[in-house]
C-alpha cells in the first residue's frame, strides 16, 4: 500500500468503525495503543494518523496522552476525546459539560472546506456525540470550523494539515460522516485509495511462500468463511505443501461434515484430514457454563487434536493456519495493548494452548468480515460458502447458556438449522447479516398439540449491519 493510516485508540468502542471507514474508502489503517513512542510512529510512516475518543476526561489520572511532536509527523485528525487532547495539550481549554450528551445532534459549518469541503457555510448538518467534557477555547494559531448549540465541534490550525472533531463521523448516525473522513483522508492526507482484495493477495502469497518455504502446513479448518478463505489463500500460494484438517469437535452445524468435505475434496482438491473429536471436546467442556473458561478449553484442545492429527497423518508441519480476523484481535486483546475493554477471548486468539509447537499463519488477521468476503470471491469460492452467516470458532459450545452435553446440542443443531431454512425460504437469508437460535438455561409452560409442556427454551436471533451485505 502507498498509503496507511495510523489509528490511535484512546479507548472508544467506536475505534473499530474508525478503521472500518478508512478501508471502506480503501486506504489500508492500523490501529494501536497510545502508548507506541514518538519514534515507533516515525518509523512505521503513517499516511495520516486518527486519535480515537475515549471515556477519560482529559485530566483524569491515567488518561491516553501523547507526545506532542505527534503533530509533526503527519497530518492529524483529532476525534471526541482526540480532539479535547489536542486542546488540553496544545494550549487551548477543556471544559466539564453540564451533563453528558450522547446522541443525535446537529452541527453548524463555519468553515466549509477542510474536513468540511463540500458542505455550505452555515448548513447544519446532524452527528452523532458521546462527550462529558467540551473544548471551551481552541488553541492559539487555531480556527473554530464548526459549533453544536454554541460549543465548539472542530477546529483547525491556521496552517498545517492539523484537524479536530467533537462528534463521531465514524458512527452511522452521522448523516455524512463518510464524507467528512474522506475528506480527511484524501483531501488533507492526500492518500491513495490502493487497498483491494487482488493487492492483498498477491502480497499476502508472497509472504507466505517466503515464510514456509519447503515446509509442510496444517490447517484448522472449520467450514466457515474465515478459516475456508485462509486455506483458500494459503492453497493458492504452497499447493500440496497445505494439509486441512477438519475437526468434527460435535459443536458444529448440522451436516457441517459433509458440506465441507464435499467442498474442499471434490470442488477445490484440497487435501483434507477429517477427526472425529466429539468425544474429546465434550470432555473437555463437561460441567462448564462460564463462557470464557469453554473458549479456552477448546482453543487448547484443537491444539492438541491438531498435533496428533498431523501426527497419524505423518505430516511434520511447523505451520499452523487460523481464520483470525482483525476484530478476533481487537476484541481478545484490547487493540494491541490499547485502553478499551476487552470484549471477549476468542479461542484463536487469547485462547491459543502456550507452548504449541506450531507457528502460526494468519494470512486474514488484518481484514474485517467483509473484506475476507471479497477476497474469497477474488480466490474463485463459490458465494455459498463465502455469503455464509459468521459463525462462531467455539461453535455452539457458546451458544448454549449453560453447561453443554451432547442431547442440549442437538436439541440447538436442529433448531438453528430449521430456523436459517425459513430464513431462507423467506427470502431474506442476503440481508441479514447474522441469524442463529441460542439454548438459554431456562423452562417454560407451553402447549403441545392439546397437552401442556414444560420444556426448555431456544432464542431466535437475526442482526442486521451496516456491511451486512457486502
Amino acid at each position: 500500500m502507498s498509503s496507511r493510516i495510523l489509528i490511535l485508540d484512546c479507548g472508544s468502542q467506536f475505534t473499530q468503525l474508525i478503521a472500518r471507514r478508512v478501508r471502506e474508502a480503501r486506504v489500508y489503517s492500523e490501529i494501536h495503543p497510545p502508548t507506541r513512542s514518538l519514534q515507533w510512529m516515525r518509523d512505521w510512516q503513517p499516511t495520516g494518523i486518527i486519535l480515537s475518543g475515549g471515556p477519560n476526561s482529559v485530566t483524569d489520572d491515567g488518561a491516553p496522552s501523547f507526545d506532542t511532536g505527534i503533530v509533526d509527523i503527519a497530518p492529524i485528525l483529532g476525534v471526541c476525546y482526540g480532539m479535547q487532547w489536542m486542546a488540553h495539550a496544545l494550549g487551548g481549554s477543556v471544559e466539564a459539560s453540564r451533563s453528558r450528551e450522547y446522541g443525535r445532534s446537529e452541527v453548524e459549518v463555519e468553515e466549509p472546506a477542510g474536513m468540511f469541503a463540500g458542505f455550505e457555510r452555515g448548513e447544519k448538518t446532524t452527528v452523532w456525540m458521546s462527550h462529558g467534557d467540551h473544548v471551551g477555547q481552541a488553541p492559539p494559531g487555531y480556527v473554530v470550523t464548526a459549533r453544536s448549540n454554541g460549543v465548539i465541534a472542530g477546529f483547525r490550525h491556521a496552517s498545517r494539515p492539523i484537524h479536530a472533531i467533537q462528534f463521531h463521523a465514524e458512527v452511522a448516525h452521522t448523516v455524512r460522516g463518510a464524507e467528512i473522513i474522506e475528506n480527511f483522508l484524501f483531501g488533507i492526507c492526500h492518500a491513495q485509495p490502493d487497498w483491494t482484495p487482488g493487492g492483498f493477495i498477491e502480497h499476502e502469497i508472497a509472504t507466505i511462500r517466503s515464510l514456509v518455504g519447503d515446509q509442510h502446513v496444517i490447517c484448522g479448518l472449520s467450514g466457515g468463511v474465515d478459516s475456508s478463505v485462509a486455506a483458500a489463500l494459503v492453497h493458492r500460494a504452497i499447493g500440496d505443501q497445505l494439509t486441512c484438517i477438519f475437526v468434527d469437535n460435535g459443536l458444529l452445524r448440522l451436516h457441517e461434515r459433509e458440506q465441507v468435505e464435499r467442498t474442499f475434496k471434490t470442488h477445490m482438491g484440497v487435501k483434507l484430514v477429517t477427526v472425529r473429536a466429539e468425544d474429546r471436546f465434550l470432555g473437555a467442556l463437561a460441567g462448564i457454563d462460564e463462557p470464557e473458561e469453554k473458549r479456552r478449553r477448546i482453543g487448547h484442545t484443537f491444539i492438541d487434536v491438531f498435533e496428533d492429527a498431523a501426527a497419524e497423518a505423518g505430516k511434520n508441519a511447523a505451520f499452523l493456519v487460523q481464520g483470525t480476523l482483525y476484530p478476533d484481535v481487537i476484541e481478545s486483546v484490547s487493540a494491541k495493548g490499547g485502553p478499551s475493554a476487552t470484549i471477549k477471548t476468542h479461542h484463536n486468539v487469547g485462547g491459543l494452548k502456550p507452548g504449541m509447537k506450531f507457528t502460526l499463519i494468519e494470512p486474514l488477521r488484518e481484514l474485517f468480515k467483509d473484506e475476507v468476503r471479497n477476497v474469497g470471491r477474488e480466490l474463485g469460492l463459490p458465494e455459498e460458502m463465502v455469503g455464509r452467516h459468521p459463525f462462531p470458532g467455539p461453535g455452539l459450545a457458546i451458544r448454549v447458556l449453560g453447561a453443554v452435553d451432547k442431547p442440549t446440542l442437538d436439541t440447538l443443531r436442529h433448531a438453528d438449522s430449521i430456523y436459517l431454512e425459513e430464513i431462507r425460504a423467506a427470502g431474506l437469508y442476503g440481508e441479514i447479516w447474522q441469524a442463529f437460535a441460542v439454548f438459554l438455561p431456562v423452562r417454560s409452560v407451553g402447549v403441545m398439540g392439546d397437552g401442556r409442556t414444560y420444556d426448555h427454551v431456544i432464542a431466535l436471533r437475526a442482526v442486521t449491519s451496516t456491511w451486512c451485505t457486502t
